[in-house]
């Protein structure tokens, strides 16, 4: 995660060193609003508002070392929903409390600031109803699987129903490797999860739809293809496969592509990562059948692009989706393997 740590006075900002020395595996980047020494930290000159607007932009969780108000008041006029607002955390100036305050499950604020606690000898505050009840919570379950959650207040519903000791129905296309007590293993109800990488919204009456973010593109263009031809392909090929666009975590390609602005104007769309692999990458990969053209090859040096580079990009992925070709466009499907425990975290 990218981390902002500020503080409010020297102490503060010992504080937030040790802060950073505590999440070794984040970002973290250190900022002081003091008239006092400012230690180890850089100094905030212009309005907090405004390092805080910057923070909610390019950042993923920030640390306010000092009373929770300053905290909440400079973080509410920025605020939009749980679903996109980054995790906001304050630790008094004693060292003694990290209290997750904004974005606990999906932003994350409630692991970090147990992973805060731990490494500074500090208690962390957590108030989230089904962390305190010690209950499952289907957010933090989506958060640290990389789900996408179809419905926020679908999301609500379920868990409301689990806070208040109800049953929730849950249906699978993806392997479970172990359910909570919460949950129902069923067909159908009036609640329920459904976990898919397909199309289908689920049998509930009232379903909360979680797409694993699986599935990584590769396609090869011409030069020049604008986004909408590339659009128009990817959405008859997963329309097809009966794939879920929301199921898609990356777009991948040649090398050659990285500037090409369709291709790019498309990835920012899907919301999804890009990768860009070379010709001798692509080329290096074990041959599982790549669909062979030697046109392509006397263009960019390899046999095949949309198929190689979904592979390449895919974490031990499988190649689901050969290459399909319509106007100056090809793309391929790689799937991701997941088995999800809904017992862990």
């Amino acid at each position: 995660m990218r981390v902002r740590v500020i503080a409010f006075s020297k102490r503060g900002c010992v504080l937030a060193q040790e802060v950073r020395r505590a999440l070794p595996g984040h970002e973290c980047a250190l900022y002081s609003k003091t008239s006092a020494g400012s230690p180890g930290t850089e100094r905030v000159e212009g309005a907090l508002s405004e390092w805080t607007r910057e923070s909610f932009a390019s950042s993923d969780a920030m640390v306010f070392i000092g009373a929770a108000g300053i905290a909440v008041r400079e973080a509410a006029p920025f605020l939009r929903n749980k679903a996109v607002d980054p995790a906001v955390i304050c630790m008094d100036e004693g060292g003694r409390f990290v209290v997750p305050l904004l974005s606990g499950h999906i932003g994350g604020a409630n692991a970090l600031a147990v992973e805060i606690a731990a490494g500074v000898g500090a208690t962390p505050v957590v108030t989230t109803a089904t962390d305190v009840l010690g209950r499952f919570s289907v957010d933090a379950f989506a958060a640290r699987n990389g789900l996408h959650i179809g419905s926020m207040a679908a999301a609500k519903e379920v868990s409301a129903r689990i806070v208040d000791g109800g049953r929730v129905g849950l249906a699978s296309d993806v392997p479970l490797a172990g359910v909570p007590p919460e949950l129902d293993i069923c067909a159908g109800g009036d609640i329920g999860i459904y976990i898919s990488h397909g199309r289908s919204q689920g049998p509930f009456e009232r379903t909360l739809k979680l797409t694993p973010r699986r599935h990584v593109l590769g396609i090869g263009c011409r030069r020049g293809t604008p986004c909408g031809r590339i659009e128009a392909l990817v959405a008859c090929v997963l329309e097809r496969e009966d794939i879920s666009p929301l199921s898609v975590r990356a777009v991948a390609s040649i090398d050659l592509k990285r500037g090409e602005e369709g291709l790019l104007e498309f990835a920012r769309a899907a919301g999804a990562a890009t990768a860009f692999f070379s010709a001798e990458e692509l080329a290096s990969l074990p041959d599982i059948g790549f669909t062979p053209s030697e046109r392509v090859k006397a263009v960019t040096g390899v046999d095949n692009v949309c198929e190689r580079a979904a592979v390449a990009a895919s974490a031990g992925g499988e190649l689901v989706v050969r290459k399909t070709a319509a106007d100056g466009v090809t793309v391929a499907v790689a799937r991701e393997p997941v088995r999800l425990d809904l017992t862990e975290g």
